[in-house]
């Protein structure tokens, strides 16, 4: 299998692997204990703690880790509630669906900001959208288009009107630079399978001097700002993983990155007419490939590309079954028959360049096979997606 759905989930490194398997199969010792090998588990939690830390700008005490990134915005949205002052939540019209649920069953409502057709936030109205609001949730990156947002201009006018501001960048991390005092957010989830880590971890970055209050009650573990005893071989895995990426960092793996998704779209748009990159072309993750084949259905296309040994997706802001664009396709303005034949492709570090001419090559086949069968038509669509 050719796995080029890494904003799903992405493969476990060795490294990561090896760091946790003393984790599992001899530290099974409760952090929260006094004896010696619950110490020995308490200081590798923190360990990655600093790990996690170090990789963001942060300091350890700002890191809180959770079960994942659902959790993480789940947290953070329940706290900004609690202490922001009145009005809604001021979320973008293209968040991951933890954000909107989430944000839609806050009492105080929530309100959303519009992108532009590119899938970019569009700062204008949101500048309109302001007045009035609680507080602010943009993400990073979308999940599903790679569209990077203006979080540094978000933060800046959100501050000048004295609202607090989260923001999502579980699909971000280990794709582009992230320092949090350079963004300005006071709040940021991520988590660890995004990056090579391992599924079930997860943390969010809570600014120093910020007001907080927990989502998860009980034994006051994390410093009481997250209740349950802590996964400590996720959290080990999660701080290798982390450390990884940022070694990584310093050599621009996201200049590997780039190459491998620039190139797989080269070969596609020179050799298959009828091919659209969706999104923002300058502003988008250097991983991801977010494409329309015009003439083609994109449930029959993941069919033969799954034949084919290459898993991808129809877009992680899909529900399985539904019939219909995904909302963050919607905000951009894209139409039903664009958007019912669009499929994402996105690259790992663990990709390579062979797969990446190997997968266009298959890709090509598969519309092309398709578009016969077909004819001009785009039938209706099953969505198969994560």
């Amino acid at each position: 299998m050719m796995h080029l759905d890494a904003n799903a989930s992405t493969p476990l490194r060795a490294e990561v692997l090896e760091a946790m398997l003393p984790w599992l199969r001899d530290g099974y010792a409760n952090p929260s204990g006094t004896y010696a090998a619950a110490k020995r588990a308490r200081q590798a939690i923190e360990q990655a703690r600093w790990q996690v830390a170090q990789w963001l700008g942060a300091v350890p005490e700002e890191i809180v880790f959770t079960s994942g990134g659902t959790e993480s915005v789940n947290t953070a949205l329940h706290s900004l509630d609690r202490h922001a002052g009145p009005g809604p939540a001021l979320v973008s019209a293209i968040e991951h669906s933890a954000v909107l649920r989430r944000a839609e069953a806050l009492p105080r409502g929530i309100r959303l900001a519009p992108v532009n057709a590119d899938g970019r936030l569009d700062l204008e109205a949101f500048a309109g959208n302001l007045a009035g609001a609680g507080f602010v949730s943009v993400m990073t990156a979308n999940n599903e288009t790679g569209v990077i947002q203006p979080l540094r201009e978000v933060c800046a006018m959100a501050r000048n009107q004295g609202l607090a501001v989260h923001t999502d960048a579980v699909q971000a991390m280990g794709k582009i630079p992230l320092q949090v005092r350079e963004l300005g957010v006071d709040l940021l989830s991520l988590s660890a399978h995004k990056f090579h880590g391992p599924k079930g971890v997860g943390a969010l970055y809570v600014r120093s001097g910020l007001p907080f209050s927990p989502l998860m009650l009980g034994g006051g573990q994390e410093g009481g700002r997250r209740s349950g005893t802590e996964n400590t071989p996720g959290i080990v895995g999660m701080g290798v993983a982390a450390a990884i990426m940022c070694k990584q960092a310093a050599v621009d793996h996201h200049a590997a990155l780039r190459h491998l998704r620039d190139a797989f779209e080269a070969k596609l748009t020179d050799e298959l007419a009828g091919v659209t990159v969706n999104g923002d072309v300058n502003h988008r993750l250097p991983n991801t490939s977010h494409l329309s084949f015009d003439g083609c259905e994109a449930a029959g296309l993941l069919i033969l590309l799954d034949e084919a040994g290459i898993g991808c997706s129809a877009g992680s802001a899909c529900m399985s079954g539904q019939q219909r664009p995904s909302h963050v396709q919607v905000a951009m303005g894209i139409d039903e028959r664009r958007a019912r034949s669009s499929l994402r492709f996105s690259f790992s570090t663990l990709n390579t360049t062979g797969e990446a001419f190997a997968a266009a090559v298959m890709v090509k086949r598969a519309v092309e096979k398709l578009r016969r069968v077909q004819g001009s038509g785009v039938g209706p669509v099953q969505v198969y997606c994560v």
